[in-house]
């Protein structure tokens, strides 16, 4: 098995890159990385020496004084390769640049002159180096104001704000799993390119951008409706969106349309297709503990009483949802949330599920974890 570290782990790129191989156990070793090490020399060489391969994602995107962003990002490299050089260190190093090389920002100098510097440590040490120039990445969990434009819109419409476009451009955007399949496809193939060019899934105005996830967020968040995602650009931005919403905004409550037969309750409102199913739950059960990485989930239960609980991976944090069916509710679940449903009362449990996506035992987009 190959032993991965990755500088950065804990960013929004380490963090989906070191969750992901957990999923490939049988082939890849973990390597914990903590920032602390870039100041602690002895725990950097450690680190070092016990990777075959290193992800040297750490760098850092803003600063009010431009000139430390240089400083930092350089200075993050020429530490790692004094690692390296003091470790006679051959590993498989792969460094996440970006097409801002191509700009005259002091972000994309730092790191055009860093990828050469890698480049030069590799060919003079004979280690293989792969220089990726990475598009605009996005995905759940990125950093408002830091990561990119998404993560900064859909936080922001999230809150209830109102973004304002600094400039109206055409963006070529890359989802991050997308990204993460790269890089381990670059692990297994041992690619061996100083300026490896990933090529970027969609471009797009920043406009209408913006124009899509305050539509998402007026038909979901305001409406309950899930909204049309009819490619794979719209759903991995509707995820996208999803990551920003407080917890506290479930369950939602449904209305029940009473009178003297019954009551009516609708459950979804859809505009993309998948499947609903339904399960019923012996008192004291529990079901699912698993997490998907980009199915959407709705839980509605229709008698009796349960607890949804959920926790997102790589955290200890768990969150309840206490609900019954005398009083309608949806709970949709996050992806990267492990999840499961427990009967808390006494007779069985009726439970009504909808998934974007119809089941394929091939493919099923299901990874078990438990939640506690």
């Amino acid at each position: 098995m190959l032993k991965v570290g990755i500088t950065g782990q804990s960013g929004f790129i380490g963090n989906h890159l070191y969750n992901t191989l957990a999923l490939n156990a049988s082939e890849f070793v973990r390597i914990p990385f903590e920032d602390e090490f870039f100041q602690k020399e002895n725990e950097l060489r450690k680190f070092v020496a016990s990777c075959d391969v290193i992800i040297h994602l750490a760098a850092m995107n803003r600063h009010q004084d431009s000139s430390v962003i240089y400083e930092t990002n350089i200075e993050l490299i020429n530490q790692l390769i004094t690692a390296l050089e003091c470790e006679k260190s051959k590993a498989h190093v792969i460094f996440a640049s970006s097409i801002q090389e191509e700009t005259d920002s002091v972000y994309g100098k730092s790191k055009h002159d860093g990828r050469n510097k890698l480049a030069d440590w590799a060919k003079n040490s004979g280690a293989q180096f792969t220089g990726l120039i990475i598009p605009n990445v996005f995905g759940p969990f990125g950093l408002p104001f830091y990561n990119s434009v998404i993560a900064t819109f859909c936080h922001q419409i999230a809150q209830g704000e109102t973004p304002e476009i600094q400039v109206d451009k055409e963006i070529p955007l890359l989802y991050i799993d997308a990204l993460i399949d790269h890089i381990i496809q670059c692990i297994r193939e041992k690619t061996d390119n100083g300026k490896h060019l990933v090529q970027a899934e969609k471009t797009i105005g920043v406009s209408d951008l913006l124009k899509k996830i305050t539509t998402f967020h007026d038909e979901y968040f305001n409406n309950n409706k899930i909204p049309a995602l009819l490619d794979k650009f719209n759903l991995d931005l509707f995820n996208t969106y999803r990551s920003f919403i407080s917890h506290d905004h479930f369950p939602v409550v449904i209305p029940k349309h009473q009178d003297d037969r019954g009551y009516l309750v609708v459950t979804m409102q859809e505009r993309t297709g998948g499947q609903s199913f339904y399960s019923i739950t012996k008192p004291g059960i529990t079901r699912g503990n698993h997490f998907h990485k980009s199915k959407i989930e709705r839980f509605c239960i229709v008698k009796g009483d349960a607890s949804i609980k959920w926790r997102k991976i790589g955290s200890s944090e768990i969150r309840e949802f206490i609900v019954s069916g005398e009083n309608p509710s949806v709970v949709d679940i996050p992806v990267w949330y492990t999840h499961n449903l427990t009967n808390i009362g006494n007779g069985d449990l009726v439970s009504l599920f909808w998934s974007n996506q119809i089941f394929d035992k091939n493919d099923n987009d299901t990874f078990y974890e438990e939640v506690s």
